[in-house]
């Protein structure tokens, strides 16, 4: 058996990426908005049945254009889960609105609809459903809870690139949606993301902010014969080399795709005995169907999760813990919340790992972590 290191990720070529970052120098165009830009941006629109997509640098940058869509004013208040990265939290953040942390799922780890009633108020504006892993919220009540309460819904679908709900995919189902392409995820370019506009009026303002809060689609358009500032805005434009980069994957997201459900169902497979006996749990089966972004199990406790995490360290797998919950960082303290408030954010937090997944993951190597797995619990 090789004893080489598996990292927990490995950035990957699926077929002309390098072809067409040549393409676009030869194109004399390496700025934004080129030929692999618009064709990444149609792919998106056609493949996902979005209204409109715009790529941007990170799926961060088009959580910040969302916000400023939102027209949120300082006292109005975004509900959005604890757990999950900071830009779902930091990009309203920044407008003046106040947070309100809701706790998860203890089965899909996905935000507890159950909860988002009491915590709707006169002030609350936006909700952000995280899908965590590529696996989806429950959007019919959530839109449900938004018509009922005039809330605008902002999907944070970066972990979530083609996965579905009940035929629809995920980002195309609230007003705005979110997606990421940093090398950790289904698609990669580095980093980059896109902003899915699925509302008719915020599309022509998406287009003036992501271009610095000009109207710079209009004068290329040659709707005005001079471009200017007109709105708020910023740079949030990626370089054509990272599209064609992108485009390239977007050409091989169905054996992309193929690949990765079948490392997600080995793990499930080789790991179901261990599940049996109650030594872990894994991803809960969910009736949408998830995009295989991640494979995580959770243990009886921190303890535990832990001591799993340096045994496969010292034999040379590189797994990883995830989110710590933002309510109890420093940040969400200085909010007014502390250790205790979501309870099941933090226990799930303490416990959850991630384990090694990416395109290139060979099976010899996928079974050198369930093996390692299983020995460890045989130890113990």
């Amino acid at each position: 058996m090789s004893d080489r290191p598996i990292p927990f990720n490995r950035a990957f070529i699926a077929g002309n990426e390098l072809a067409y970052i040549a393409q676009a120098v030869a194109n004399g165009n390496v700025g934004a908005d080129g030929a692999f830009t618009n064709q990444c941006c149609r792919w998106m629109e056609e493949h996902f049945g979005a209204r409109r997509a715009l790529l941007t640098p990170s799926c961060t940058s088009a959580l910040e254009i969302a916000a400023v869509l939102c027209e949120l004013e300082p006292g109005d208040e975004v509900i959005v889960p604890s757990f999950t990265f900071v830009s779902t939290a930091s990009a309203f953040l920044m407008t003046g609105c106040r947070l309100r942390f809701v706790d998860i799922r203890p089965d899909t780890l996905n935000m507890d609809v159950g909860l988002l009633p009491g915590l709707i108020g006169a002030r609350t504006r936006v909700i952000v459903p995280m899908h965590y892993a590529g696996a989806a919220c429950a959007m019919d009540d959530i839109m449900a809870l938004a018509d009922r309460h005039d809330l605008l819904v902002v999907e944070d679908a970066a972990q979530a690139v083609g996965a579905e709900y009940r035929g629809r995919h995920l980002g195309t189902i609230g007003h705005l949606g979110c997606f990421s392409f940093h090398e950790t995820k289904n698609l990669i370019c580095g980093e980059g993301g896109a902003l899915l506009v699925n509302d008719r009026r915020f599309e022509a303002r998406a287009d003036i902010v992501r271009h610095g809060g000009t109207n710079r689609s209009q004068f290329l358009r040659g709707e005005v014969d001079q471009y200017t500032w007109v709105d708020v805005g910023s740079s949030h434009l990626p370089s054509e080399m990272v599209a064609a980069f992108l485009y390239a994957q977007f050409e091989a997201f169905e054996r992309i795709t193929a690949r990765r459900h079948a490392i997600h169902r080995r793990y499930d497979v080789g790991l179901a005995g261990l599940r049996e006996r109650g030594c872990l749990r894994t991803p809960a089966p969910t009736e949408a169907r998830h995009n295989a972004h991640m494979f995580y199990v959770l243990l009886e406790d921190g303890h535990s999760r832990d001591a799993l995490m340096k045994w496969l360290r010292a034999s040379g797998i590189h797994a990883v813990f995830h989110y710590v919950p933002l309510h109890t960082s420093p940040m969400g303290r200085r909010m007014g919340y502390a250790c205790g408030d979501l309870p099941v954010t933090e226990a799930v937090s303490a416990r959850l790992l991630r384990l090694p997944c990416y395109y290139e993951l060979e099976p010899s190597d996928q079974d050198r972590v369930i093996d390692a797995i299983h020995e460890f619990f045989n130890r113990r």
